[in-house]
């Protein structure tokens, strides 16, 4: 356990420049005084660990150190390994199925039964049950732009339904909650938009090219844009006991409280669109609407519609 310590602050003090000491005990659960004990460990094994005094101090290592290639156990081969694997199920790649090969050929042949097992251990499919070639083409197109800086063109239909012609930077492409979306800079809205790559179509990639803006997609900007306050509307919802696992599984199982009566209720905050409107009327009759009033009514006014849809003509 002391070995993969060392090697993790290592790899912390290289990414992130000077941390402090604290930090690194909190997040290894040990106390100060061992962070300050393996420092000294990694002194003596030759790394240049260097400490930083002042209010912006902290640990760090010498401008310019780098972790040797070799640091890399078979396990962290193979959790690589899996990572691409999974990203393939959905957007095959060559370079990506020949790095797979690279690496998998770094392992010593006697310990190749024990990586291909660790490899197959966890498996994601990330790839669609229909339509797979149509996001495949997508996925290409939208990669093939990043490599080459070229804004990709496209016509966009909203949740709404109202189709509008777009030109955008892409810079990440993102997975999130089974769907794919792109995170690009729209010429039109002059602003970072999120696009639902199932929405987008005859994308084209244009001649001229854009100049990559600075973001930083761990802080995972699309989150915030889509959790801003003025942008969401709070609802409280009745849930049958029959769904209630469903409704743990979307808000956590503190979220869906008993109400005393047999059902379940939770209160939730959504950005208010057609999404959000499709989403309730998903639970079908084992959801209410308690609050706000005006969804209550948007909701009940959409369900009426529905029933007429299926009243045989001679009957309305």
């Amino acid at each position: 356990m002391k070995l993969e310590r060392l090697l993790a602050i290592v790899v912390l003090l290289i990414n992130r420049g000077r941390v402090q000491a604290k930090d690194l005990a909190d997040m290894f659960e040990v106390s100060i005084r061992t962070i300050y004990r393996d420092i000294d460990t990694l002194g003596q094994a030759g790394i240049p660990v260097v400490t930083y005094q002042g209010a912006s101090g902290g640990i760090g290592l010498a401008e310019g150190y780098r972790l040797d290639r070799n640091v890399l156990t078979d396990k962290d081969l193979a959790s690589i390994v899996t990572a691409l694997r999974s990203v393939s199920t959905s957007h095959a790649n060559a370079a990506r199925e020949l790095l797979v090969e690279k690496l998998s050929s770094i392992v010593p042949e006697s310990k190749n039964d024990d990586f291909q097992a660790n490899t197959n251990r966890f498996i994601v499919d990330y790839s669609t049950w229909t339509h797979p070639e149509a996001l495949k083409i997508k996925l290409e197109l939208i990669e093939q732009g990043m490599d080459q800086l070229r804004p990709v063109t496209f016509t966009y239909c909203s949740a709404e339904g109202i189709h509008t012609h777009r030109t955008a930077d892409p810079h990440t492409i993102v997975l999130k909650k089974h769907s794919w979306y792109l995170y690009a800079f729209c010429h039109e809205r002059n602003q970072f938009r999120m696009f639902k790559l199932v929405r987008m179509q005859d994308v084209t990639l244009a001649n001229e090219h854009f100049e990559r803006k600075v973001i930083n997609p761990q802080d995972r900007p699309w989150q915030q844009e889509w959790s801003r306050p003025d942008n969401q509307a709070r609802l409280t919802l009745k849930f049958h006991a029959r769904v209630r696992h469903i409704a743990e599984e979307w808000f956590g199982i503190e979220n869906v409280m008993p109400d005393g009566t047999g059902y379940y209720i939770s209160e939730v905050a959504f950005p208010e669109d057609g999404w959000l409107y499709g989403f309730i009327l998903g639970f079908g009759a084992d959801v209410e609407v308690l609050e706000p009033q005006h969804i209550r009514d948007e909701i009940c006014r959409i369900a009426e519609q529905i029933v007429q849809n299926y009243i045989p003509p001679t009957q309305t």
